[in-house]
């Protein structure tokens, strides 16, 4: 048996980056970058009004009282005009007419004159004018060959706003993780319409896996339920194999029990088991694997928490390497029920969250932690983390939280980041 640390590194090493792929922005978002994008233009491309006014020249007369003659009107979309002295009305996303540098807004200005048409012909200044005011500078926003994302971060509908404006149509992004989920025992119904026979139970760790793998842009080839039995076993994987799938999931079958027969399955059809058996709780029975074709294998308990834990702390680190995605922040609270974990294992705990009227966070962790009791996953915010060295954790401990799904946002956008998790 290895630590969480242990093991998580052993696994981590194993994982091979995935390739990377074009994709149309309009299909970017929720993906990851697979090479950093430099921008091919200024942005703004062209010095242009910042608001609704009058283009000026700073080396006019921009005291308060000045008038100008008015020359023309500028509006978004119109093209440059001409060299220019003198002012020139001016739309909001106008570019300035050549030789005017500074825009006095609308209504720091009064009109003394109109011409035959009712356009501005004479204006004057009620307040002075900064040279340079309210003009937005081309490349003030992003100049041109700036590194604007790096390769390794999700793609979030305000990096396709950036993209867009800066006119890219593609980029590359990592491949979409394939992932095959098998869920064994004989007595699972797979089939939530048919009635349950005697000991047969509704399986939920396979929609639970695919659920929460959907949410996270993965695509799941397949989820298939099989029953206690090494051949079936053994043939639902080297389907997944064969249909080329970079990571297995199976639940179940892979303790010390007469029926848990995962771990010499696997041997016998040519996996390296990395590890076996894991000092943590729920899911101490974990195992990992590397079939011959290159494929991993995450073979998870069958007890519900267990394959909570399992994907949450062992699966989301892995699809998180393969497409290069950084480590996630390390996140506290402040604990309120206090804790005695056993020595030796880290604990992963349901907890509810709540902010106290000075913005701390404070963790509730929720009654008995049986791993066989589903309503209060469901009703929980975060998991806390209790190291193997934990100790007695009083109530006002500061201790690790992580988010409950393996979503790439937390649900509770007040906390901050203070490092990696470990």
């Amino acid at each position: 048996m290895i630590s969480y640390a242990q093991a998580l590194e052993r696994l981590c090493a194993d994982v091979r980056p995935l390739a990377g792929e074009a994709c149309p922005l309009s299909a970017a978002s929720g993906r990851v970058l697979a090479r950093d994008v430099a921008s091919p233009m200024d942005l703004p491309s062209f010095d242009h009004a910042a608001m609704d006014g009058y283009a000026l020249s700073a080396k006019g007369a921009l005291e308060a009282g000045a008038e100008h003659d008015v020359g023309g009107s500028q509006a978004a979309g119109d093209a440059t005009t001409g060299a220019h002295c003198g002012a020139w009305e001016i739309m909001t996303g106008a570019p300035l007419p050549d030789g005017l540098d500074t825009v006095v807004p609308v209504e720091r200005t009064q009109l003394l004159s109109q011409d035959d048409d009712g356009m501005p012909a004479r204006i004057r200044l009620l307040e002075p004018v900064e040279p340079g005011a309210n003009v937005r500078l081309a490349g003030s926003d992003v100049a041109r060959r700036a590194h604007v994302l790096p390769a390794g971060i999700r793609i979030e509908p305000a990096h396709v706003m950036l993209l867009a404006a800066l006119g890219i149509t593609h980029v590359e992004v990592v491949r979409t993780p394939r992932v095959a989920i098998v869920c064994t025992g004989k007595e699972l119904q797979p089939d939530p319409t048919q009635p349950l026979a005697a000991g047969q139970i509704h399986n939920s760790n396979g929609p639970y896996l695919r659920a929460a793998l959907a949410a996270m842009g993965v695509q799941v080839v397949s989820c298939e339920t099989v029953d206690d039995t090494s051949d079936n076993y053994a043939r639902a994987v080297q389907a997944a194999c064969t249909a080329g799938v970079d990571l297995i999931v199976s639940t179940g079958a892979v303790s010390m029990g007469r029926y848990d027969f995962v771990p010499e399955t696997l041997r016998g059809l040519g996996a390296e088991v990395l590890f076996h058996k894991v000092a943590m709780r729920p899911g101490k029975p974990l195992l990992a694997a590397r079939m011959r074709g290159g494929a991993l294998v995450l073979a998870l308990p069958g007890t519900p928490m267990a394959v909570a834990v399992g994907l949450r702390f062992f699966t989301v680190p892995v699809l998180r390497a393969m497409q290069r995605l950084g480590s996630e922040p390390i996140l506290h609270a402040c604990l309120d029920t206090a804790q005695q974990p056993k020595q030796g294992l880290r604990h992963f705990l349901r907890a509810t969250l709540f902010q106290d009227g000075e913005g701390r966070l404070h963790a509730v962790v929720q009654g008995p932690q049986h791993p066989f009791r589903i309503r209060p996953f469901a009703e929980a915010d975060a998991w806390v983390v209790l190291p193997e060295t934990a100790g007695d954790c009083p109530a006002g401990t500061l201790v690790q939280i992580v988010s409950m799904q393996a979503t790439p946002a937390f649900p509770l956008t007040r906390m901050h980041a203070s490092g990696a998790m470990a």
